[in-house]
C-alpha cells in the first residue's frame, strides 16, 4: 500500500480568507495542489479534508476526492487525524500531509519524505531547503534548525541561528509544508495538548518537540514558495501566467 496524501484545508484565513477557492490561474488553489502531488510514484491516493462545503464542491467539481471533517477540528493536525480515522486506515499506513497552500510542491519531494520517515527513526518527517539570509527576518518563512544527524532542534519564526556577531551569514533553512507520519503516532500526536512554544509561534509541529519526539528533516534544494499572503498570490498567479505562455 502506498503513501496517502491527505490535505486539510479551511475556509478561513487571517490574511488570505477563502485562499483554497482562489481561482485566477482558472483553477482553484486547491486544485493546483491536487495536481501537484498526485504523480509522486509513492502515493496511492490524494484526499482533501475539509467542514467547508464549498471547498468539498470545488474539489468534486474537479474529480478529486474528499473526506468531510468536523468543523471542531482545532488544527490542520487534528484534522488530518480526524480524516485517517474517517478512511479506517491502519495503524502502519504512511499519511502525507501536505497544506493547501502549497501549489508548487514537486512530487519528487514527496517520495523523499516517505522514504525518509522509512528510513529513519523519528515520528514524523519533513523537509526544508536552503533561506537566502535577506528573508530570514520574515515571520512568513518559518526556519528550522538540526542537529548533526538531520533531527530538527527548534522551528521558528524569527530568524534561527540567531547570528549574534555579524561575523558571517548564517546559513537559514526554511521550512517547506508538509510532513509524513504513520497512522498511529498521528492520532497520538494530535491528542496531545498544545504547548507553550506552538501557541507562542503558532507552529503545531513545536508540539511533537515539546513531548520529545524526533521530527527527521531532508533538505533539498528546490524552494516550493507557499502562499501565505496576497504579494504571495499575485506571484503565484504571474508565474502561472508565464508557464502557460511558454506551453505550445
Amino acid at each position: 500500500m502506498g503513501a496517502i496524501v491527505i490535505i486539510p484545508a479551511r475556509y478561513a484565513s487571517t490574511r488570505l480568507p477563502g485562499k483554497p477557492l482562489l481561482d485566477r490561474t482558472g483553477k482553484p488553489l486547491i486544485q493546483h495542489v491536487v495536481e501537484a502531488v498526485r504523480p509522486a510514484r509513492c502515493v496511492e491516493s490524494v484526499v482533501v479534508a475539509t467542514d467547508d462545503q464549498r471547498i468539498a464542491a470545488a474539489v468534486t467539481a474537479f474529480g478529486g476526492e474528499v473526506v468531510m471533517t468536523s468543523a471542531d477540528c482545532r488544527s490542520g493536525t487534528d484534522r488530518l487525524a480526524q480524516a485517517a480515522d474517517l478512511m479506517a486506515l491502519g495503524d502502519d499506513a504512511v499519511v502525507v500531509n501536505v497544506q493547501c497552500d502549497e501549489p508548487e510542491m514537486a512530487p519528487q519531494h514527496v517520495d523523499r519524505l516517505v522514504d525518509l520517515l522509512e528510513r529513519s527513526k523519528a515520528d514524523m518527517a519533513t523537509l526544508a531547503s536552503p533561506l537566502p539570509a535577506g528573508q530570514a527576518s520574515d515571520p512568513n518563512r518559518v526556519k528550522v534548525v538540526l542537529d548533526r544527524q538531520g533531527y530538527a532542534l527548534y522551528f521558528s519564526r524569527s530568524p534561527i541561528p540567531f547570528d549574534r556577531d555579524g561575523a558571517a551569514p548564517a546559513g537559514y533553512l526554511l521550512h517547506l509544508g508538509i510532513y509524513a507520519y504513520r497512522v498511529g503516532f498521528l492520532a497520538r500526536y494530535a491528542a496531545m495538548a498544545p504547548t507553550p512554544a506552538e501557541q507562542a509561534e503558532k507552529l503545531e509541529q513545536l508540539r511533537a518537540l515539546e513531548y520529545g519526539r524526533r521530527i527527521a528533516v531532508g533538505v533539498v534544494d528546490h524552494y516550493a514558495a507557499g502562499i501565505d499572503t496576497p504579494a504571495d498570490y499575485e506571484a503565484f498567479v504571474a508565474r502561472c501566467a508565464r508557464g502557460q505562455q511558454r506551453s505550445p
